[in-house]
């Protein structure tokens, strides 16, 4: 990171300057296979698009609230930094009648029909896979996603010290998750570039996405998120350690 480096959308423009082509998030899902390696660069892209929907399509501005019903999944890493980008608020695991915006998984749909605002759907399917049939209500986002910007600049600048991230009942502004995320990456044997940790933690809690995603980026490190790892078993959590090359997990 820089020193002027102040919200987590920064942390990930000084990432895409130093070295574009290193891993950034590789994901795993144990219950179906799935395995996705995404660069500082295919991930920063993936923001960029996501913002360009959340600010253009979805209308959304900075202080707005975005219920994220999702996983920890890369894509649910995507929209993280898209709020951010924007200047969005996101509600992780938040109340979608509270919000401006929800974004759901396919099993969280109903739930998610309670927001009165835009409502995205998620299959979550491998390589970013659309529904057969976009649920009623929602916008499928893996179709319109691909048409949006590279590019992404806010309509309005990004105030540093207003609400980024609400996690856990917690609310948190752009700085404070910045700094939080450098004062645990000792705790999480994060040294800095080059530091590659192994998270099967939810993104429902602080612990989960500092470990699963803030941390990492923060000190230019990189993360192996996996869903569902208790399907692996300790062998094969072992042989991934191995070839995967992680310097610190947290299970």
């Amino acid at each position: 990171m820089n020193a002027t480096d102040r919200t987590p959308a920064d942390l990930l423009r000084s990432a895409l300057a130093a070295d574009p082509g290193r891993p950034l998030v590789t994901f795993y899902d144990d219950a179906t296979g799935e395995r996705v390696e995404l660069s500082v660069a295919t991930f920063a892209n993936w923001v960029a698009k996501t913002a360009n929907l959340l600010q253009g399509d979805l209308a959304a501005g900075p202080g707005d609230r975005v219920a994220l019903l999702l996983p920890a999944h890369w894509q649910t890493a995507v929209w993280l930094l898209a709020c951010s980008s924007v200047g969005a608020v996101a509600d992780v695991a938040g109340d979608p009648a509270a919000a401006d915006v929800v974004v759901s998984g396919p099993d969280t749909l109903e739930a998610a029909r309670a927001c009165r605002g835009e409502r995205v759907a998620l299959a979550l399917r491998p390589l970013g896979g659309r529904f057969p049939k976009a649920p009623d209500g929602f916008a499928d986002y893996a179709v319109e996603v691909p048409s949006q910007g590279d590019r992404f600049a806010p309509f309005a600048p990004v105030d540093p010290d207003g609400p980024a991230l609400i996690v856990a009942g917690a609310e948190l502004s752009g700085t404070e998750v910045v700094e939080r995320a450098l004062a645990d990456a000792p705790g999480l044997d994060l040294t800095g570039p080059g530091s590659r940790l192994l998270s099967g933690l939810g993104y429902d809690t602080w612990e989960g996405l500092s470990a699963g995603l803030y941390g990492p980026l923060a000190v230019g490190g990189s993360v192996v998120l996996c869903r569902h790892l208790e399907e692996l078993g300790e062998e094969g959590v072992a042989k991934r350690i191995e070839s995967e090359r992680v310097t610190a997990t947290v299970r």
